[in-house]
This record gives C-alpha cells, structure tokens and sequence, in this order.
C-alpha cells in the first residue's frame, strides 16, 4: 500500500492492485473513505468521495480537510497516481502539517 500523503493526520494511500477510476484512500482514526477523480480531456472535470466497503467513513472536521486536501493536490495525486501504476515509478510520500 503505497503512502503517498499524510495531511493533518489523514493518511492518503492507494492499495497495490487499484483499478480505474484513478482514486486514493483517506484514512483516519480507524475511518476511511476513497476520492474518485474523474477526468476528461486530461483534465480533472469531478472529485466524488465514496464510502469504502465494509468500513466506517471519514466524517465531521476530517472529513472536511480531506475535501479541501483533494481539491489543492488534486493533479499532484493522479500524476502520483500514473507514475505509479502506469509507469512502475516509487512515489514519494509528503507529510503535510500545516491547515491549507
């Protein structure tokens, strides 16, 4: 499970065998959601957060941060994305401490 983010305590990961649509998991405290990203013409056209299965959400004030995370490193997280799973790349994890 590649680490690619840890933003105010919210660990931003992909699990090894991801699949299309390009997304990341935010997990929390024992809670975790994912952000599908939505792309057209190699632009982000949409964010959806969705509930894992079997998992309890990202709720309140965590939930929010990971919101406002998403939309600030949304192109940094699919170009994370595609060199990891497109282009066999390490990633390197980002450890943010400070409210964007």
């Amino acid at each position: 499970m590649p680490k690619i983010f840890e933003y105010l305590g919210i660990l931003v990961s992909f699990y090894s065998n991801e699949h299309e649509p390009i997304h990341v998991h935010g997990m929390s405290n024992g809670l975790e959601s994912k952000a599908e990203f939505y792309i057209v013409n190699g632009k982000i056209t949409e964010i959806k957060i969705k509930d894992v299965k079997g998992r309890h959400p990202l709720t309140g004030k965590k939930l929010k941060d990971f919101e406002c995370f998403l939309q600030k490193y949304a192109d940094k997280i699919v170009e994370k994305w595609i060199d990891y799973f497109v282009y066999h790349k390490d990633v390197e994890f980002e450890k943010i401490t400070i409210h964007i």
